[in-house]
């Protein structure tokens, strides 16, 4: 079968954009390259679906460009067993994209219209293992706990609230970004056992502040 124009400018997008930071899982290579990043971008910014550049989609949000997409989910490592908790639905981009990686993905978005949109874009697609949330998981989501994987797309300025470690499945893995401007970084955790969690950092980022994240008090003179 012949490429569309689409179809090669994904491909050049993952050959030149995501191969290059050392994301070599072929799983989710493969679920770049066919998830239409295009449909999921907002119509009058479809021209930059695939730049090397945040999107902005409204309420101060954005997608995220495709390198940290990619970089943020090589890191969690997806199986196809895993139930995963996306705190974040934004587009649904990432969602779809991890949707082909794992068994259950459970996805909350605190803006309804965000839920909406993004729910008729997954259905477009034949995403059938997605459930979806609307509500606040700024301090975390046990609704469906325990998760094998959970992914913040949104930084958490304090780091994660307890509850999050709380929801992980023994083994589980939980990115998130942590910080405030200029000084966010992703991270990776890890519930080893019952009561132990390692983590390290992954990379230097920015992004959005995820809606009512628990931030320290400002003093203002």
């Amino acid at each position: 079968m012949s490429q569309t124009p689409l179809d090669v400018a994904r491909s050049v997008m993952v050959a030149q954009q995501i191969r290059t930071c050392e994301v070599l899982d072929e799983r989710l290579l493969e679920r770049l390259r066919t998830v239409p990043r295009e449909d999921f971008v907002p119509e009058d910014k479809r021209a930059a679906a695939f730049a090397d550049a945040a999107v902005p989609i409204g309420r101060g949000q954005i997608m995220f460009p495709p390198m940290l997409d990619a970089r943020l989910v090589n890191a969690l490592a997806l199986k196809s067993e895993d139930r995963v908790l996306e705190v974040g639905t934004g587009t649904g981009y990432l969602t779809a994209v991890m949707s082909g990686l794992a068994r259950t993905i459970y996805t909350v978005e605190i803006v309804p219209e965000f839920k909406l949109r993004a729910a008729a874009r997954l259905a477009a697609q034949g995403c059938a293992n997605v459930l979806f949330d609307v509500g606040d998981a700024a301090r975390g989501w046990p609704r469906h706990a325990p998760y094998d994987a959970i992914l913040v797309s949104g930084a958490l300025p304090l780091g994660p609230d307890p509850s999050f470690r709380e929801s992980l499945a023994m083994g589980g893995r939980m990115v998130v970004i942590v910080g405030l401007s200029p000084a966010m970084e992703a991270r990776l955790i890890v519930r080893e056992d019952a009561d132990h969690y390692s983590e390290r950092s992954l990379f230097e980022t920015e992004v959005p502040v995820l809606t009512n994240a628990p931030q320290r008090d400002r003093f203002y003179f």
